[in-house]
């Protein structure tokens, strides 16, 4: 480093920079006492106001839900990401009917709730009955389970479809023209050199995803699937206390931090090339 770059590192920040950094911290640290203060008042609440009884009742039934939900999700993300692969290709189409039939798809699933997506699955599919049983597939959309993974494989499928687009796009051109000029093959340079630099682009969106469809499941509990929400409702149902609804809480959360977590680390470990 030159003398006259040690004298422009050393010199202070503008007034109006540190100001923004001053406010920034203080912002901060009156965030975190909030939560240590939600926090110390929820542990003081289960501490003080624990019910062993309900817990023993009731627990074997919330662990059940636990898997169901986790089942629920695991299935609805793995055939999104199956579902968004031929449809970001489409989406990204020259073929005008094509893109445009993909783009209403898109459209329509992330602009509507999660939620009226499950009723119209649920309440209207029945409505064709004859055509399902028709073609034997009445077993599954009478089945409120299959109908929630449908509904939101269908969902999270349109959002998967924009991150895997997005991330396809994001890869410089050029890459592309410099494995043609070397003379790959246009399937072995997209496998071999696109595809690797747009899942790094993808992973956060991915890990994203996967969170937010955590929370989100716990509206297929209206259609009387006994996920964890659903085995929340039913003890709640029986008991009259909110404390229920406490414990569930605290389930989703440390699914959703041990999922953050775990995919942060498998995030820092596939992009560790990239910090040096």
């Amino acid at each position: 480093m030159s003398h006259a770059e040690i004298l422009i590192a050393a010199q202070p920040a503008p007034p109006q920079t540190a100001r923004k950094l001053s406010k920034a911290r203080i912002a901060g640290y009156f965030f975190l006492c909030l939560w240590a203060v939600l926090g110390i008042s929820l542990l003081a609440m289960i501490v003080f106001g624990w019910d062993v009884d309900k817990l023993e009742t009731f627990g074997p039934r919330l662990l059940n839900g636990l898997w169901i939900t986790v089942k629920l999700v695991t299935i609805s993300f793995v055939l999104g990401a199956i579902l968004s692969l031929p449809l970001a290709f489409a989406r990204m189409s020259s073929n005008k009917i094509l893109s445009t039939l993909t783009y209403c798809y898109v459209y329509l699933f992330r602009g509507t709730p999660l939620l009226a997506q499950i009723f119209m699955v649920y309440y209207g599919f029945p409505s064709f009955r004859w055509f399902f049983e028709d073609i034997n597939m009445w077993w599954f959309f009478k089945d409120p389970f299959y109908c929630g993974v449908f509904a939101m494989t269908l969902n999270t499928a349109a959002y998967q479809t924009e991150i895997v687009r997005a991330a396809i796009q994001s890869v410089p051109k050029g890459q592309s023209e410099a494995a043609n000029a070397l003379g790959f093959h246009t399937w072995i340079a997209f496998r071999k050199i696109i595809i690797p630099q747009a899942l790094i682009v993808a992973l956060r969106p991915y890990g994203n995803e996967i969170i937010l469809l955590i929370k989100s499941s716990a509206t297929v509990s209206i259609i009387t699937v006994y996920d964890l929400m659903g085995e929340t409702r039913y003890a709640f149902s029986r008991t009259y206390d909110y404390q229920i609804y406490l414990w569930a809480a605290i389930f989703y959360l440390v699914i959703v931090e041990l999922m953050r977590n775990g995919w942060a680390r498998m995030e820092g470990r596939l992009t560790r090339h990239l910090k040096r």
